[in-house]
C-alpha cells in the first residue's frame, strides 16, 4: 500500500515535468529569437540609455527608454519577418514584432505627451543613423564597419533626447550626447581593429587612433568651456590610453577578456559621469 501511494504521488510530478518541458523549450526559442547575438551590442546600446536616465531623469525619459529597448529587441524578429527565406519561426517573429512595435509606439506617444513632441529633435539624426543600420542589416552586413558605426551613433545620440525631455537646453543636450559618442564610436573602431589584428588579419590603426584623439580633444574642450564635468575627460583619456597601449604592443587578450574589460570600463564611466553631470 505504501509503495502504491508513493507511485501514485509521483505521477503528478512526472506529468508536471512533462507539461513544463514544452514551455521551457518555447521560452528558449523566444529568447533566441529576440535577443541579439552580438554581445558588444548590449553595452553600446544600453550605456546611452543608462546615461540619459541617470543624468537627466524624467517620466518622459523612462517612456523613451522603453521605446528604445523595444526597438533594440525587435531587430532580429523584424529581420526574420522581412526575410524572403522560408523559416518556421516567421509566425513567432511576426507576433513579437507586433508586440515590440506596440511598445515602441506606446513609449514614443507617452514621451511626447509627457515631455512635448518638440523635444524629439535629437531623434531625427538618431533615426537616420538607424535607417542606415537597418539597410546594412537587411543585406546581412550588420557586422560591417559602417553598419556598426551607424548603430552606435543611433543609440549614442539618444542621451540628447533624454536631456531635452528633462528640460535641458540644446547646448547641454548635445554635450551629453557628444560625451556618449566620445565613448562609443572610438570603442567600436578600436575593438574592430584589435580583434582583426589578433586574428592575424590586416587592419590599420589609423581610423581608431584618429577617433580616440578626436574624442579626447572634444571632451576636453567641453570640460574646458564648462559644458561637461571633468570625469568625462578623465574616462575618455583612460579609454584612449588603453587603445594606444593595446594597438602598439604585441599583447593578445581573448575576446572574452576584452569584452569584459570594456563592459567594466563602460559601467564605471556611465555611473561616474552621470552622477557628476546630473549635479553639474
Amino acid at each position: 500500500m505504501v509503495m502504491q501511494i508513493a507511485e501514485e504521488s509521483s505521477l503528478p510530478d512526472a506529468s508536471l515535468q512533462t507539461c513544463k518541458l514544452p514551455e521551457t523549450i518555447r521560452a528558449r526559442q523566444v529568447f533566441k529569437l529576440i535577443l541579439p547575438k552580438e554581445h558588444g551590442s548590449w553595452s553600446l546600446a544600453l550605456e546611452p540609455l543608462a546615461l540619459g536616465l541617470l543624468a537627466a531623469p524624467s517620466a518622459a525619459g523612462v517612456a523613451l527608454a522603453v521605446a528604445a529597448l523595444a526597438g533594440f529587441f525587435s531587430r532580429r524578429p523584424l529581420k526574420l519577418v522581412l526575410s524572403r527565406k522560408p523559416d518556421s519561426r516567421r509566425t513567432w517573429a511576426f507576433g513579437w514584432s507586433v508586440v515590440l512595435g506596440s511598445f515602441v509606439l506606446a513609449g514614443l506617444v507617452l514621451a511626447a505627451k509627457s515631455g512635448g513632441v518638440e523635444k524629439f529633435w535629437p531623434l531625427i539624426p538618431a533615426a537616420l543613423a538607424g535607417v542606415i543600420f537597418v539597410w546594412f542589416d537587411s543585406r546581412n552586413e550588420a557586422r560591417e564597419g559602417a553598419a556598426e558605426l551607424a548603430g552606435v551613433v543611433a543609440f549614442g545620440i539618444l542621451p540628447a533626447a533624454f536631456a531635452a525631455l528633462a528640460g535641458w537646453n540644446a547646448v547641454e543636450s548635445i554635450a551629453l550626447a557628444l560625451g556618449m559618442l566620445s565613448r562609443s564610436v572610438p570603442t567600436v573602431l578600436f575593438v574592430r581593429t584589435y580583434m582583426r589584428r589578433r586574428k592575424g588579419k590586416p587592419a590599420t590603426p589609423v581610423p581608431s587612433s584618429i577617433a580616440v584623439v578626436s574624442a579626447f580633444l572634444l571632451t576636453g574642450s567641453l570640460v574646458l568651456f564648462r559644458i561637461a564635468p571633468w570625469p568625462a575627460a578623465i574616462f575618455i583619456f583612460l579609454l584612449a590610453a588603453r587603445a594606444f597601449w593595446l594597438l602598439t604592443t604585441n599583447r593578445r587578450f581573448a575576446a572574452k577578456t576584452i569584452g569584459t574589460t570594456e563592459m567594466i570600463l563602460g559601467v564605471a564611466m556611465i555611473l561616474a559621469v552621470a552622477a557628476t553631470w546630473k549635479h553639474f
